[in-house]
């Protein structure tokens, strides 16, 4: 396979995982490292001062601190330790620092436990992978000989590990997961739930009600490229449940490039589109388009998947090409940390380690937060069985406030979003107004076709395709 051929399939990829999480963007061997509600609005965390001198991670309680636990009760765990794994893609060749933020995040997470005395007085060991791309199947069974469970982790070709996962019995709460066996996958939990058979439409359901032209005359940035026609396809049927028909201009971009792109903008201009979506990440073609679609005139309302959250937009709109700009996300923005203590405390902790910064790090602290939670209600009885136990019972979560309520224990996406505006090198939030809130309403989520889930599932929402008799249920 050659060099370009492997970083058109890893573009592609990248583009499946940031759909799969829907927030994710940048702004900024294995290695031993010890160290849905209903209603309208969602309100932001309040403040994170901890009354009576207990740490917070904004308005969640640390799970982390001193305790007396003891016993050797499963793999990874002894009296005095617990063994994690985690990691991402950072050593792939034709992307270096693929999704470095999660692996940054998760390492920084595992020390500010570890000073507070860890989890019930056991210190928490992570073994951190570099998949880099290719090698997920490899590092997962290094995982399987050696920790209690992985935590946060982010690996793009994560479906070629689930078979190896699901033999070992290894449970993770995954920071995000791509394939749809891993999306669906047994003793597997998200902080950021993306499954194949339900879909999260808030954000455009908040177009709609923004922009009357979204609702009318919109149509859809599509690409040859296999992970955005799928991608492209999902979003075209949720539109459509939603009474949002597209406008189908027939306008296809070469994932390789095109020689122009005032072609493409033109036609959009003569088919009559007065908005555009695209689940596209922002690229060179990408900002090529933008730029094309203003010099011939055509100024539609865009609305873009969160990668387009992304310190390489805001740098490219010195000249307010892209001041129309408008992003879905469930995810708390950065500019929000002088009022959303959790997005200050994330950020505060990653600058302090030196880390990459972005929102696919903030899922990765969600998830080391929920799988701290959960192992801290166990107690001296640190089993996988009770985790999991503990896992499947949590139905509200915001990683202390990061973003707006997921339910992880039934693997179900959010039912809101809020809206991003571009202006200049400036983003901010758009809507609602109130900053920290978020537009919900569970209506939003909606039931997928079963012939776009890529795999089946039994009665309980689990895929099948690698399942074993005597993988770990929970108990309640």
């Amino acid at each position: 396979m050659t060099g370009n051929r492997i970083a058109r399939l890893a573009a592609g990829t990248v583009v499946l995982a940031m759909l799969a999480t829907a927030c994710a963007s940048e702004r900024g061997g294995s290695v031993d490292v010890s160290a849905g509600t209903n209603g309208t609005t969602a309100p932001a965390s309040g403040d994170s001062s901890a009354s009576g001198g207990q740490e917070t991670f904004g308005d969640l309680k640390s799970p982390c601190g001193k305790g007396d636990a003891k016993g050797a009760t499963d793999q990874g765990v002894t009296d005095t330790q617990i063994t994690i794994g985690f990691g991402d893609d950072r050593g792939f060749p034709a992307a270096p620092g693929l999704s470095k933020e999660m692996g940054d995040a998760v390492n920084a997470m595992i020390g500010w436990c570890n000073k507070q005395g860890g989890i019930n007085g056991r210190q928490i060991k992570g073994n951190q992978y570099d998949a880099a791309y290719m090698q997920s199947a490899t590092v997962m069974q290094k995982a399987c000989k050696q920790d209690f469970m992985l935590v946060g982790q982010g690996f793009a070709m994560d479906e070629a590990a689930e078979q190896f996962r699901v033999g070992c019995k290894l449970p993770t709460v995954a920071g995000f997961t791509v394939g749809p066996n891993a999306a669906m996958g047994p003793m597997k939990y998200e902080a950021v739930p993306y499954p194949v058979d339900y879909y999260n439409s808030s954000a455009l359901r908040q177009a709609a009600k923004l922009f009357p032209e979204f609702g009318k005359k919109v149509d859809l940035i599509v690409s040859t490229s296999p992970a955005v026609k799928t991608g492209s396809s999902k979003i075209a049927a949720a539109m459509k449940k939603i009474g949002i028909t597209p406008t189908n201009c027939g306008v296809m971009l070469n994932n390789d490039g095109d020689a122009s792109y005032v072609p493409f903008a033109e036609k959009f201009k003569s088919c009559g589109v007065e908005a555009l979506w695209t689940s596209k990440t922002p690229d060179p073609a990408g900002f090529s388009l933008l730029e094309a679609l203003d010099r011939v005139g055509a100024h539609p309302t865009l609305v873009f998947e969160a990668t387009w959250y992304s310190t390489a937009v805001s740098k490219w709109n010195t000249q307010g090409v892209g001041d129309k700009i408008h992003i879905g996300t469930i995810f708390q923005p950065f500019e929000n940390a002088d009022k959303v203590p959790a997005v200050k405390k994330y950020l505060d902790l990653i600058n302090a380690s030196h880390g990459k910064v972005a929102l696919l790090g903030m899922q990765a602290t969600s998830a080391f937060l929920l799988w701290a939670q959960s192992a801290q209600a166990c107690g001296s009885d640190l089993t996988r069985q009770c985790v999991i136990n503990k896992l499947s019972q949590v139905h509200e979560w915001t990683g202390g406030g990061l973003h707006a309520p997921t339910d992880p224990g039934a693997n179900m996406p959010s039912s809101c979003s809020l809206m991003l505006k571009l202006t200049g090198t400036t983003f901010a939030q758009f809507d609602p107004q109130t900053i920290g809130e978020y537009d919900c309403n569970k209506d939003n989520i909606l039931k997928t076709d079963p012939a776009t889930w890529g795999t089946k599932l039994n009665e309980d929402r689990i895929a099948t395709t690698f399942l074993t008799p005597d993988v770990i249920k929970p108990k309640v």
